[in-house]
């Protein structure tokens, strides 16, 4: 799959652009708070069908404006075309399209058109809590497993159940948290199964690359941690009951899954310099990529690559050129306001490419590219 065309109207600070894109790399540069990461954000909005950086939709309409229209022309593997479209009014309900055809329920369309991003917000990865790295296993499986994108809602909505009755005055009926329990722990058992089943598979690629952009100098590690991993999950939410309802929320469960990332022996967190952070990130998404391409659909993905080069050293910028400019990625659109960055990985692409510069929430298509790269 590929992006070949977007139209975009009122999205953030972007005024109104048509751009046509790269089959393999789109470099976009310009100074901070123009709006690169906004065009970004406006590719990952139809993978995902909301904002990578505001979760709040209104938000994301220009100031002194009611809607905002994005919509993506694609062409797939094969050759067929998709249409995707997305709109916002002020106050009303989103429309989200695919061939003219509006959705009734967005997480039909996940896995669609399959996406890795990389960008400044995933050192929260590691500096976050555990939701961040929960978020992470959630957006690769959910592209391309089905079943686990409807346990992970049921689950969800089982949680907030049992909270609401946790959270009550009066003590709750017993029958109802059963059935809230049990909800919780059939559906919490597939997380739990695919989660594991992704981590395991997962782990060498991740650490193959983190190798290959380090040279290794260093190793890492990564490791899933599960209350599930304790028994049957039905018994522990039974066991935690009345702790639970002294608490007030539901301490037990797959919503407190977290990965494990270390640097040696330690946690990366406390003694990864931000080098060794940033590459870390930088492997894990490329994993992603791999894994993506490697299952579901078999669709290659497309990748964001915002603003990646800060706080590395220049072998390992050398390293991550060399991966990127390699036949195994698809579309690329990478962002960087140093053009000596781009240059070099426009320099070692062989075939198509095209720059663009955004200014003040305006994007221009650059045509002297190979000039400026002598």
């Amino acid at each position: 799959m590929w992006l070949k065309r977007i139209s975009i109207l009122n999205y953030k600070n972007l005024d109104q652009a048509e751009l046509s894109f790269s089959r393999k790399m789109n470099c976009i540069i310009g100074k901070n708070g123009m709006g690169k990461t906004n065009l970004m954000d406006a590719v990952y909005y139809l993978s995902f069908c909301k904002s990578a950086t505001n979760p709040i939709d209104s938000q994301n309409i220009r100031h002194d404006q009611d809607f905002f229209v994005v919509q993506g022309f694609y062409e797939t593997d094969e050759g067929e075309p998709e249409e995707i479209y997305c709109g916002l009014k002020r106050r009303q309900k989103k429309q989200f399209k695919r061939n003219k055809k509006e959705y009734s329920r967005f997480s039909d369309h996940i896995g669609l058109i399959p996406m890795v991003m990389v960008s400044p917000a995933d050192t929260q990865l590691i500096a976050g809590g555990s939701e961040e790295r929960r978020r992470f296993m959630d957006v690769v499986i959910s592209q391309f497993d089905r079943e686990y994108l409807e346990a992970l809602i049921r689950y969800n909505k089982a949680l907030l159940q049992r909270n609401t009755l946790l959270k009550a005055d009066m003590e709750p009926e017993e029958e109802l948290m059963a059935v809230w329990e049990e909800m919780m722990a059939s559906a919490g058992e597939m997380v739990y199964m695919k989660r594991r089943s992704f981590i395991d598979e997962f782990i060498p690629i991740f650490q193959s690359y983190y190798s290959y952009i380090s040279q290794d100098r260093e190793q890492v590690s990564l490791a899933y941690q599960s209350h599930a991993e304790q028994g049957s999950l039905l018994t522990l939410l039974r066991e935690s009951r009345q702790r639970d309802r002294i608490m007030g929320y539901s301490l037990k469960g797959v919503h407190k899954d977290d990965l494990i990332m270390q640097l040696g022996d330690f946690p990366i967190k406390r003694e990864g310099s931000q080098g060794q952070n940033k590459t870390y990130l930088i492997a894990l998404k490329l994993a992603q990529f791999e894994f993506l391409k490697r299952t579901g659909s078999h669709t290659t993905p497309l990748v964001l690559l915002d603003d990646i080069f800060d706080k590395l050293d220049a072998s390992r910028v050398e390293q991550i050129v060399k991966l990127v400019a390699g036949d195994s990625f698809g579309q690329i659109f990478i962002t960087d306001t140093n053009r000596e960055h781009l240059d070099k990985i426009l320099k070692k692409i062989e075939g198509d490419y095209k720059l663009f510069e955004v200014e003040e929430g305006r994007v221009t298509e650059r045509q002297e590219v190979e000039d400026e790269a002598e």
